[in-house]
């Protein structure tokens, strides 16, 4: 029996310390003893953006001497919700969200409301929210990029790529260049906007210059797009299909993809993994070179590009990011108005969002060139 109550004792105390390490996994205190006075939620850790705009702006706060509490969403929009509901009742400060749900009002209302009851500050980034949301709220902004420039960029980047090198993109030698689009997230504005305007200005491009429109490499696929089945803009996503689809779309059937499109470097990755293992794309002098697009300048990609891997991406900034984040913290933590003195940064009329500038990167060697 005794033996038996000291088992119970172990497992009960393993149990208890298993629990803290999942707590510390979702959330995390920094930058100081004592209680956070600025909560940040990120939709999830494992986005490879995100990953650097955290960073950058723990960085910042700590540097301020700012007491934050980073959480985790793991892409749950529940989990979220309830975090901020914790943040709350443990009286932060501010509210940083980077929100998980970004297809309709619902979620974002929540959690404006929660603030509103609280008078704290609640500042949205990166995942976009409606004016109407923003507006609900005279303690409420959002901080991100025009959704729209990110797609105008890579198709410009696209096009301009295309008409420069056509016969050495066009493998098959039909005079068309097949492409594969990976979407990323449905319903999601950024992925919406980039799967539209980054084919769309290419297309401007090669008609300009004469040449037909990029054909979409499956004509059964009437969306002209790979999604993302998990919302997660994963390179393993991309991988997949890439590997699949190469089975079947190569040079020996001589209908190879010729161009991928990818809404995110993190997917990019993906698709260059894809076509290293079937020997494309690899550096060797004798490798074939697919073109491969994305989006974000992470290290990564650009490590990519200018090994020859993969061919141009469009930077979202995320030191930006962070300093507008951080300027609207402070903001919020001294009692001002969210976007007050911040007349450097371009901020829609009539409504608190503030728009970070997007760039085209070609490699080292390339100019980094703004809209």
């Amino acid at each position: 029996m005794k033996i038996m109550k000291k088992i119970i004792v172990l497992v009960l105390a393993m149990c208890a310390v298993m629990s803290v390490f999942q707590g510390c996994a979702q959330n995390e205190i920094i930058g100081g003893g004592g209680a956070a006075d600025v909560h940040v939620f990120y939709y999830t850790y494992s986005d490879t953006y995100i990953s650097t705009v955290r960073a950058a702006l723990d960085k910042k706060l700590a540097k301020m001497g700012i007491k934050y509490q980073d959480y985790d969403g793991n892409n749950s929009q529940t989990t979220q919700t309830e975090q901020i509901q914790t943040a709350v009742t443990k009286g932060a400060k501010v509210l940083v969200v980077n929100i998980v749900t970004t297809g309709s009002d619902d979620a974002a209302s929540g959690i404006v409301q929660m603030a509103k009851n609280a008078g704290i500050p609640v500042i949205f980034f990166n995942r976009e929210v409606s004016d109407g949301i923003v507006k609900s709220y005279d303690k409420c902004a959002f901080i991100g990029t025009n959704a729209k420039e990110a797609g105008y960029l890579q198709g410009d980047m696209i096009g301009d790529y295309l008409v420069k090198n056509y016969s050495e993109v066009d493998l098959n030698g039909d005079g068309k260049i097949s492409y594969v689009m990976f979407m990323g997230e449905k319903g999601n504005n950024e992925a919406i906007y980039r799967t539209q305007y980054s084919v769309e200005n290419a297309n401007k491009k090669l008609a300009e210059a004469g040449k037909p429109a990029l054909q979409f490499y499956d004509s059964a696929n009437k969306d002209g797009y790979l999604l993302d089945k998990d919302g997660k803009w994963s390179a393993q996503a991309a991988n997949e299909y890439m590997t699949t689809l190469l089975s079947s779309y190569n040079p020996g059937n001589r209908n190879m993809v010729e161009l991928v499109i990818c809404n995110n470097d993190g997917m990019a990755e993906g698709a260059i993994s894809a076509l290293n293992v079937a020997g494309f794309n690899t550096s060797d002098a004798d490798s074939i070179v697919i073109p491969v697009f994305g989006v974000d300048a992470t290290s990564a990609a650009r490590e990519l590009i200018n090994s020859g891997k993969m061919t141009g991406t469009i930077k979202q900034d995320s030191e930006g990011m962070a300093d507008a984040i951080l300027e609207t913290v402070n903001n919020g933590l001294s009692g001002r108005g969210l976007t007050e003195n911040m007349s450097a940064y371009n901020i829609d009329e009539n409504v608190m969002k503030v728009r970070i500038a997007y760039a085209v990167y070609l490699g080292e060697n390339e100019m980094l060139m703004d809209k």
